[in-house]
């Protein structure tokens, strides 16, 4: 579960006709690059039978390929052929298929046509989302250069999941271990853009996703998160101009609306001090913080 989780992008569905309480929870996994690790981390994770006990995955993907990879790894990997997320059962890995025809498997290596067969997956995967048939979306890792659909290359999937079916809201990435979790203000940008990126209103967007999710998500009934500063050693008496401009005003709004919102603070000091375990969750202002 833990490799699975560590590398995928996964989003809950909030369809209320798709939480049905006579059933667990189904979980789509898209079999991601076709020559990449896709397979390996789904087969690691499920030979784990206590992972069926929380959930019952679909992986929309290949039998063929699947079955390519299993024998290159010299794994045991059960699993039951459905034609449809409805036919999904409790207990079993099962598999939903999302093409026909044969498909070359190189381990390691790029290609345009693992690169198609990991779009399939994951349209197949969103348009069963999208009719409320699967409650977790999980994507295993592609290699972005090859996701492409009729010769345009997609950005992400990430981005292409959340195009698909945000209805005009925006996801939040959020880097998860067992002790941390921290979400990013700016992602996939250049550092000399990280500074115009930041304004009040953003960090307040990207807090609120945040008090959200871990609020529904991972039951903590009244989160506490930390904003990180921007600039090293801006603190209240010397802020530089993103704190004073839009960080320290944004901390201000969220405490007043409700939200137990603290900042800024020095990454260096909240993790090197290990204060960042008074807090439910953490906004870093990019990534390499």
């Amino acid at each position: 579960m833990k490799q699975l989780v560590a590398v995928c992008y996964h989003s809950i569905n909030n369809n209320k006709n798709a939480m049905d309480k006579d059933r667990k929870i189904r979980v789509a996994i898209t079999h991601g690059d076709t020559n990449g690790i896709g397979y390996e981390l789904i087969f690691k994770t499920f030979a784990d039978s206590e992972m069926l006990d929380i959930c019952t995955p679909i992986i929309y993907g290949s039998p063929k390929v699947a079955a390519y990879h299993r024998n290159a790894l010299d794994m045991e990997a059960n699993f039951s052929i459905v034609n449809s997320a409805n036919e999904a059962t409790d207990g079993r890995v099962n598999m939903l298929p999302v093409f026909d025809e044969e498909i070359k498997v190189e381990l390691g290596t790029p290609s345009l046509e693992a690169g198609h067969a990991a779009v399939q997956s994951l349209d197949k995967a969103i348009t069963d989302f999208k009719d409320g048939l699967i409650d977790v979306l999980v994507t295993c890792p592609v290699n972005n250069d090859t996701l492409t659909v009729n010769g345009f290359t997609l950005p992400s999937q990430a981005k292409y999941i959340e195009d698909s079916i945000g209805e005009g809201r925006k996801g939040l990435d959020i880097l998860i271990n067992e002790q941390l979790r921290v979400a990013l203000m700016t992602d996939n940008i250049a550092l000399k853009d990280v500074a115009d990126a930041i304004t009040m209103e953003g960090i307040i967007e990207k807090v609120a996703i945040l008090y959200a999710t871990l609020r529904r998500d991972m039951r903590i009934s009244n989160p506490r998160i930390a904003i990180l500063a921007l600039n090293p050693n801006a603190r209240e008496e010397h802020p530089g101009k993103e704190e004073s401009d839009a960080i320290i005003p944004a901390v201000t709004k969220l405490a007043d609306a409700g939200v137990n919102a603290f900042g800024p603070y020095q990454a260096s000091s909240l993790f090197g001090s290990g204060d960042y375990f008074a807090f439910d969750g953490v906004l870093a202002m990019y990534h390499d913080q």
